[in-house]
């Protein structure tokens, strides 16, 4: 399906708006720094931008999608529109030295000319300083669209001379939406989008064994609480603690955990439409029944004081033993 504005709209409203004014009003700046989290859709938007520039034959903000300067702009080879990525772990001053040359040729199909860098920081501190002194003669029909998870990585004397555009985190229905079009099952992705607001970072976990090895265990773990509580030390020390080998890890195993109790309030409350783990609602029930609202939401907060601890360096195995004898309580 082809991106419109009214896409980028909804995904990110006040960026859209900024950017499809400047188009109404033929006031393309010469250089922007979208700035974002990974999956954000500052390529998309960048790419949307170059097609609403280039595009001859649209009558609105909208570029037409059809015409060869479209066409060729999303198949990547627009000849006046230039994309430069990091060569291996860095952008070089040769990639920069490149462009410039490039420019130096008139537009093939128009003075027009656009480039894209994506993840700008990763420039070397040579490559910024020539695309400093590029930036700082601009040609009059030339667009520089960098794009950047950390705009504090980049030279201040590039970001001053950029229209600075925040893009914000996807909401968490967005980002369930955005998952399911990967490939995600709804199940793993309203998961997911408890676990990060990251789409890339959603996408890799959803197919992790380390992950889905995780999630066995704590399911594991909240049977074991109800039904066999003399095996819970036996069952924390030899799989639950060498699987959550460091203390990030097990922070990620909390809060898995904290989710599976958030769970059981939110079924208590009838808020079912809040619950996460859905594949697992018949095991909610029964922990529900076995867990009351108030016991529930101790725990929550048990678990909260165990993430705590864990920030403050106290030993992982004696939190996680802690933990266990306060949810039996």
């Amino acid at each position: 399906m082809d991106t419109v504005w009214a896409n980028m709209l909804d995904k990110q409203p006040i960026v859209s708006k900024m950017v499809m004014n400047s188009i109404k009003k033929s006031r393309i700046s010469h250089a922007y720094l979208f700035h974002g989290d990974k999956g954000t859709g500052k390529y998309e938007l960048a790419q949307l931008f170059a097609m609403s520039i280039f595009c001859k034959e649209r009558t609105t903000v909208d570029p037409c999608h059809q015409c060869s300067d479209c066409r060729r702009i999303k198949s990547g080879n627009h000849p006046d529109l230039h994309i430069i990525t990091p060569d291996g772990a860095s952008i070089k001053k040769e990639q920069i030295l490149h462009l410039q040359k490039e420019f130096t040729y008139t537009g093939l199909e128009s003075n027009k000319k656009v480039y894209i860098i994506e993840q700008a920081e990763k420039m070397t501190d040579n490559a910024s300083n020539r695309l400093l002194k590029f930036l700082e003669e601009p040609s009059q029909q030339t667009t520089a669209i960098l794009l950047t998870e950390n705009s504090q990585a980049i030279l201040s004397t590039i970001r001053s001379r950029c229209q600075l555009l925040a893009f914000q985190p996807l909401n968490p229905k967005q980002l369930e939406e955005r998952l399911q079009e990967e490939g995600l099952t709804e199940a793993n992705a309203r998961l997911m989008t408890q676990i990060t607001n990251n789409v890339t970072e959603a996408i890799e976990k959803s197919g992790d064994t380390w992950f889905a090895q995780s999630r066995k265990l704590v399911v594991q773990l909240i049977d074991m609480l109800q039904h066999n509580q003399a095996e819970v030390p036996i069952f924390v020390h030899t799989q639950w603690m060498p699987h959550f080998k460091e203390r990030l890890q097990l922070q990620e195993g909390l809060d898995l955990l904290l989710l599976w109790y958030r769970d059981i309030v939110n079924y208590h409350l009838e808020e079912s439409s809040a619950i996460v783990f859905t594949n697992h609602y018949s095991k909610i029930e029964t922990a529900a029944m076995y867990w009351s609202l108030n016991h529930s939401t101790v725990i929550l907060q048990n678990i909260m004081e165990a993430k705590r601890k864990l920030e403050q360096n106290v030993h992982p195995q004696l939190v996680m033993e802690q933990l266990t004898l306060q949810i039996q309580r």
